[in-house]
């Protein structure tokens, strides 16, 4: 049976991860972390006998794989397919910017010829975005994935108050999505206006469509000061999470460490039937050997469940 064979559930979901634990098989990464080349995260993929892979950046180049040029895609996803790699999630940078007439509320000094340069190029993103929306679904199209990772905007002072504008925005693009039969997944991510948990749950409830759902890193609602697990957890809205992030901190420091074994264990129970990809960000000439020792705890973890 062909892999593509096993795809459909709810959020998109592989059908064959609807089973009561957390293995190595629903185990994925994102390649630009965890290698410097795309022949390299094919190595560290096969090494550790993952089947799946995130997709962002191309590793070692400044590309987005959601905006590469058609016969690039299908040659990346020829050689993923040859090594019998799935692509469980693409990243995108949709929406990552300041929405047109809003402050954000943390930002680098900047000068005023600079806020008019900023300002301009973010009008501009956003009167593209349905098209790069339309481009980023063709791409995942190509590589065989169904979620998409946006986000919310960057963050204004009061983000609340502009969650129902947001959720305006992604109902717009859902109804695209819906005709692809691509899901849109929110990441909460520090810097934009859905942090943490209960920004996502207020977010799901704007937006009732089942084409959005949640692409959860555990981590960055600790920008809000959030406990991850199991305050955050708590509140979201089972049902829409359709990827989970971890970063390598939430493995490998102290400080920031997260008990992953009762995580699995409790995503398992509320039925998500997702990966659980690999974010290293420990960046610098320590990343790979990050990625490598962040995989080795991931796999330690789920086959101790």
């Amino acid at each position: 049976m062909r892999r593509r064979d096993f795809l459909t559930t709810s959020l998109g979901a592989p059908a064959l991860f609807a089973k009561q634990r957390f293995d190595r098989g629903r185990i994925s990464a994102i390649t630009d972390e965890i290698a410097r080349t795309p022949a390299g995260a094919i190595a560290f993929v096969r090494q550790y006998g993952l089947q799946w892979v995130e997709l962002r950046g191309v590793p070692g180049g400044r590309e987005s794989y959601a905006f590469l040029p058609e016969a690039e895609l299908r040659s990346a996803a020829r050689e993923f397919a040859g090594n019998g790699i799935g692509v469980s999630f693409l990243n995108t940078p949709l929406l990552k910017f300041t929405l047109p007439g809003t402050v954000p509320a943390r930002r680098r000094p900047e000068s005023e010829e600079e806020r008019v340069r900023r300002a301009a190029r973010d009008a501009e993103m956003f009167e593209r975005r349905m098209e790069d929306l339309r481009k980023a679904i063709r791409a995942a199209q190509i590589l065989g994935a169904d979620k998409v990772r946006v986000f919310t905007f960057h963050r204004v002072e009061e983000p609340r108050k502009l969650l129902p504008r947001v959720a305006g925005i992604l109902s717009e693009m859902a109804a695209v999505a819906e005709k692809e039969k691509i899901h849109l997944l929110v990441e909460n991510e520090g810097s934009c206006n859905v942090a943490t948990c209960a920004e996502l749950k207020t977010l799901m409830d704007l937006v009732p469509s089942k084409w959005i759902g949640i692409n959860w890193d555990a981590l960055n609602g600790t920008s809000q000061k959030e406990v991850p697990f199991p305050d955050g957890y708590r509140l979201l809205p089972k049902q829409r999470i359709g990827n989970v992030q971890i970063k390598g901190r939430s493995l490998l420091e102290e400080a920031q460490r997260l008990d992953w074994a009762a995580i699995f264990k409790a995503l398992v129970k509320d039925s998500y039937s997702g990966c659980a990809g690999l974010e290293t960000h420990i960046f610098g000439e320590k990343q790979i050997q990050a990625s490598h020792d962040s995989m080795l705890e991931i796999l330690r973890i789920v086959e101790a469940l």
